[in-house]
């Protein structure tokens, strides 16, 4: 059994090939240097609330994914519904998560505090905001890179294949 994480752009303008999506790819490397043998579903949609609450369900509830890491849509133009979309899905909070992120994002700019990421759990998947520039992502995925893993032991305690991974980079890391 391999460990399903995905990862979810939500972004008007790439969704319609008009931009690249520079994040979601670079979250797919991050993710590869923590679960290289991860399998990493990926989807890009437009700044749509049902269309993203959608997707985080169908990932959660029927595709079995431990981990969804969406980006972009989460600062305060009105067309930023990612947020709003999240906890229409989510059935318990992990404010800790977002805190973090926003307060190591306070030692960079003060814009981090525009963010209104969230990030919380449904049944044993765990779905987390991110922002929607690299830069952004980059740093907010080195604030969560450290508990990730026992993160995913909690919610899916006796997964062999999230403590194999733990495993393997602790190895890699020695």
């Amino acid at each position: 059994m391999t460990l399903k994480v995905a990862i979810l752009t939500a972004s008007d303008s790439a969704s319609a090939g008009e931009a690249d999506d520079r994040s979601g790819p670079l979250l797919v490397e991050l993710l590869r240097g923590l679960w290289p043998d991860a399998q990493v579903l990926r989807g890009l949609v437009p700044d749509d609330r049902g269309r993203i609450a959608a997707l985080l369900r169908r990932w959660a509830d029927d595709d079995d994914v431990a981990l969804i890491l969406t980006t972009g849509g989460t600062g305060f133009a009105p067309r930023d519904v990612t947020p709003e979309a999240t906890r229409d899905v989510i059935e318990r909070e992990a404010p800790g998560l977002a805190e973090a992120m926003r307060a190591a994002g306070l030692a960079v700019t003060p814009h981090a505090m525009l963010s209104r990421a969230v990030a919380g759990m449904r049944g044993q998947c765990l779905i987390v905001n991110l922002s929607g520039s690299p830069k952004a992502v980059r740093e907010q995925f080195a604030v969560l890179r450290p508990v990730l893993p026992h993160a995913l032991e909690l919610l899916r305690p006796g997964d062999g294949v999230i403590r194999h991974a733990r495993r393997g980079e602790h190895q890699r890391q020695a």
